[in-house]
């Protein structure tokens, strides 16, 4: 497989099928950060990963992880967790604090979210196209998720915690939000154990670009 160069101005996407094996999924490198590039990259189930002294990278991994909302699993301490404490869910209310906590979240360990892909993500949000579910406890954020909403599918892009369950309170609530909305899928990306508890599934690329396929063009109103 040989790696797909950019063109920095109007990049064209490869097959996500011809995606590298070693590392899993890497198909092209360069291009731009656009809101139309981004956007044209998550309609065909690709999207960017790269650290912050790497060109732009961007990835469609052979095993992808996805969640029916319908489906999520919460567990019985959980739902007595929440039970127990008094949390206020919002919406879109602080986009730009969610996307700040999952870069610094790990003590800055984690640096794949650039300020690039701050600025780029947080117009997409300004556009309508990015979101993000808060969770506050005594008006303090403890708890949040962001994504991209393409058709019918959510494509969950990060989350944090700043208490105990923050992040998993965060995906409880976007999940029963995306039902109520219409959504069918949600994309997780990554195979990780915290997923697979809260009812992530793996299935191969090719089973999920079939979905997206279907779920892209659906007409679904995030508010």
């Amino acid at each position: 497989m040989t790696l797909v160069l950019l063109d920095a101005e109007t990049p064209v996407f490869p097959n996500p099928n011809s995606a590298a094996k070693e590392p899993d999924g890497l198909l092209a490198v360069g291009g731009n950060l656009s809101p139309n590039t981004i956007l044209a990259a998550y309609s065909k189930g690709i999207f960017p990963w790269f650290n912050e002294q790497d060109p732009i990278l961007w990835w469609s991994p052979s095993v992808r992880c996805v969640i029916h909302p319908a489906k999520i699993h919460s567990s019985k301490s959980l739902k007595k967790h929440i039970r127990n404490h008094q949390f206020t869910i919002t919406i879109d209310k602080g986009f730009n604090q969610v996307i700040q906590a999952c870069a610094e979240r790990g003590n800055n360990q984690e640096t794949w979210i650039t300020d690039d892909m701050m600025d780029a993500y947080t117009r997409l949000h300004r556009l309508g196209h990015a979101h993000s579910l808060e969770v506050w406890e005594d008006k303090q954020l403890i708890g949040g998720i962001y994504g991209l909403a393409i058709g019918g599918i959510f494509c969950g892009e990060s989350m944090f915690s700043r208490a105990t369950n923050g992040s998993k309170i965060a995906m409880l609530y976007l999940c029963q939000h995306l039902v109520a909305k219409g959504f069918e899928l949600l994309d997780c990306q990554l195979v990780n154990k915290h997923l697979l508890t809260m009812g992530g599934q793996a299935i191969k690329r090719t089973d999920f670009l079939s979905k997206l396929a279907k779920l892209r063009e659906k007409k679904v109103n995030w508010n």
